[in-house]
């Protein structure tokens, strides 16, 4: 049981925090076709954005931050998939850039 200085107390919501209901069971897909790494000592950060064809600037719709440990593991996994795509359905040509 909650006392009333509890329930008159205003939430503290922190900025990734929302107060709308979101459905978890499918995560959000979003395309990118723009990436940036950036690194300190502590974190590694993956910028993801849409560049448009006519070469407007990609505004950047998600960042990723982890730790070193986990980048490195992602890079690991990324090569798996990769390799295993290839097999599957050939060697990705780096010309269509």
């Amino acid at each position: 049981m909650t006392n009333r200085r509890e329930q008159n107390r205003p939430k503290i919501l922190m900025d990734d925090e929302s107060t709308d209901v979101q459905d978890n069971s499918q995560p959000n897909g979003r395309y990118a076709n723009y990436f940036t790494v950036g690194h300190n000592a502590f974190e590694f950060l993956f910028d993801f954005g849409q560049l448009h064809t006519q070469g407007w600037p990609a505004p950047v719709h998600t960042r990723i931050i982890t730790t070193p440990v986990y980048a490195k593991s992602l890079l690991r996994i990324l090569q798996e998939s990769i390799d295993q795509y290839e097999q599957l359905f050939g060697t990705i040509s780096e010309e269509d850039q």
